[in-house]
C-alpha cells in the first residue's frame, strides 16, 4: 500500500460538536493542496458520542482512520498513538477544537518544502481565554525557555507539521511522561515557525483543567531540565551556611563578649519550621524526578487500543 503524502493526527476528547466542521475544513485544505492524505482521529476516552461520529465519518470516507484508546491516557499519549500509526511523508498534529486553523496547514506545508523538517505555529494572540490562563501560559513558557538546555519555542502548542524523519525519531523515545514539543526541539533538524492568531474554541469545553496544566508543566520541566535539583542543592548550601554563621556568632557572643545569648522558644521554632519546609520542598522536587524514573523503568506500554480501523481499508 502506497504511503500518503500527508497524515493529520487529531486527538479527540469529548469533541462531538467539532468533529464534522473540523473534517470539512481539513478536507477543503488537502483538496486545495492536491495531496494524498489520511486523517487519524484518536479517541482518548471520550464520554460523549465523539467515537460514534468518527466511526460514521470513517464509514463514509476511506481516508478517515480512527484509534479508540482503552481509556483516557492524556493528550500527549493520544498524539503519540497517532504518530505511531501515521504513514505519511509529513505529519500534521492539530487539536479538534478549531482554535488552531486547519487553513494554516497549506502555508506550513509550503514552508516545509523549502527544506525544513519541522514547521510549528507560533501564537501572536489567543482569543477567548481567561487572563489567568494567558498569564500562567506566558510565565510557564518563559520559565521553561530559561531553565532548559535546549531551545523550546515560546507561545507554541503542538500544532505543527513534521517530516517522517522526525516521526521516526519520536518513535524511538519511549518515555511515559511525554512533552512532545520539547522532544521535537531536542531531536533537532531544521525548524522554523509561522505566526498566527489563535481563535476561540468552536464549541464545547476544554479538557485542560488547571490541574492538568500543572502536571503538563511539571512534565516539561522535569523532562528537559535539572534546574530544580540544582536549586535544591544551592538552597541546601545557603541554609547550611546561614546555620554555620549563626553558630559562629553565638560562640563569639558567648566567649568573647559580655552580652547574654538569647535562648527563646520563638527563634528555635522558626528555625525548625524553616529547615523543615526546605527539606520537604527538596524531597518533593527529588521525588518528582524519582517518580518519573520509576515509571519509565517499568517499561509499560504507553497505551492500549480498544478498537481501530487502521489496516482494514
Amino acid at each position: 500500500m502506497s504511503h500518503p503524502a500527508l497524515s493529520v493526527v487529531i486527538p479527540v476528547y469529548n469533541e462531538s460538536l467539532n468533529i464534522q466542521p473540523l473534517y470539512e475544513r481539513l478536507s477543503a485544505v488537502v483538496r486545495s493542496l492536491q495531496l494524498t492524505h489520511e486523517f487519524i482521529f484518536i479517541n482518548d476516552g471520550s464520554r460523549d458520542n465523539t467515537l460514534e461520529l468518527v466511526r460514521q465519518l470513517a464509514a463514509a470516507h476511506p481516508e478517515v482512520k480512527y484509534i479508540d484508546l482503552s481509556r483516557n491516557f492524556g493528550h500527549q499519549i493520544a498524539v503519540s498513538a497517532g504518530i505511531d500509526a501515521a504513514r505519511g511523508d509529513a505529519v500534521v498534529i492539530i487539536d479538534a477544537d478549531l482554535q488552531d486553523p486547519p487553513e494554516l496547514i497549506g502555508e506550513m506545508y509550503a514552508k516545509m518544502k523549502e527544506g525544513y523538517e519541522v514547521v510549528y505555529a507560533k501564537r501572536r494572540r489567543r482569543k477567548g481565554e481567561s487572563f489567568m490562563k494567558l498569564l500562567t501560559a506566558r510565565v510557564f513558557y518563559r520559565i521553561l525557555a530559561a531553565i532548559t538546555t535546549i531551545s523550546i519555542p515560546v507561545d507554541t502548542g503542538d500544532f505543527r507539521i513534521i517530516d517522517k524523519k522526525v516521526v521516526e525519531a519520536l518513535r524511538q523515545m519511549p518515555e511515559t511522561n511525554k512533552f512532545l514539543r520539547g522532544q521535537i526541539s531536542w531531536i533537532g533538524y531544521r525548524q522554523t515557525y509561522i505566526e498566527y492568531d489563535r481563535a476561540e474554541r468552536h464549541a464545547g469545553k476544554t479538557g485542560y483543567t488547571y490541574r492538568k496544566m500543572l502536571r503538563f508543566a511539571l512534565d516539561g520541566i522535569t523532562a528537559f531540565s535539572n534546574f530544580p535539583i540544582k536549586v535544591v542543592t544551592i538552597v541546601g548550601f545557603i541554609v547550611s551556611f546561614v546555620a554555620f554563621l549563626f553558630a559562629c556568632i553565638s560562640l563569639y557572643i558567648r566567649y568573647f563578649t559580655n552580652l547574654p545569648v538569647e535562648r527563646g522558644w520563638t527563634s528555635i521554632i522558626i528555625a525548625i519550621l524553616f529547615l523543615g519546609g526546605v527539606q520537604l520542598v527538596s524531597i518533593g522536587i527529588l521525588g518528582e524526578y524519582i517518580s518519573r524514573i520509576n515509571t519509565d523503568t517499568k517499561r509499560r506500554p504507553l497505551y492500549f487500543i480498544r478498537e481501530s480501523n487502521i489496516g482494514t481499508k
